[in-house]
């Protein structure tokens, strides 16, 4: 069966979305020009602008889209294991994966500092956040972890902060902190 035109306009949206996402953690925020994606995507640069009002609009789509799929991931993951202290152990070693200099750290990294600069971006980056918290929060609450909420914040705010020293610090050994991080969830 043929292609719809509007099944190629979103095919073609993806593209642009995919090249953003690259381009992003390569070039950084303010790296990334309509010729870019359109070269990376393989369309003509017109394209970009008629599927995105601006290259911001582009990135913002590109970047939240990103954050929403991997902390729902995380989520998700998180929701399948038998109690806090394997979720953390999962938890810190999936950190451990992201050394700051790879793609997804890249890009996360570029999209909270964008989203100093741009309000729309920031409120929507602090949703997702929001919510990922939540995700945690009723998590911990389902094991009886007390406090959820403040731990759930502390861990979300762990996750960020170990990415971006494990950048800094290569011989950090992430994972070994699940051990002083899992007194957190701890019952007093």
């Amino acid at each position: 069966m043929p292609e719809t035109s509007l099944e190629r306009g979103r095919a073609t949206r993806e593209r642009l979305l995919r090249a953003a996402v690259t381009l992003i953690g390569e070039a950084g925020w303010n790296g990334v020009t309509t010729r870019l994606v359109a070269e990376r995507a393989g369309v003509a640069p017109g394209v970009v602008h008629y599927h995105f009002g601006s290259v911001t609009e582009l990135l913002t789509a590109a970047s939240l889209g990103f954050v929403h799929e991997l902390i729902g991931q995380i989520g998700e993951e998180l929701t399948r294991l038998p109690d806090p202290e394997a979720g953390l152990d999962w938890l810190m070693g999936a950190v451990a994966v992201y050394a700051g200099d790879d793609p997804a750290s890249l890009l996360v990294a570029e999209t909270y500092l964008a989203s100093t600069r741009i309000p729309e971006l920031r409120d929507r980056l602090a949703e997702l956040v929001l919510a990922f918290r939540r995700t945690l929060a009723r998590w911990l609450a389902g094991h009886g972890v007390e406090d959820a909420d403040t731990v759930a914040a502390l861990l979300a705010a762990a996750i960020d902060g170990l990415v971006l020293h494990h950048r800094l610090d290569p011989e950090l050994d992430v994972a070994a902190l699940a051990g002083p991080v899992r007194r957190l969830l701890r019952k007093e």
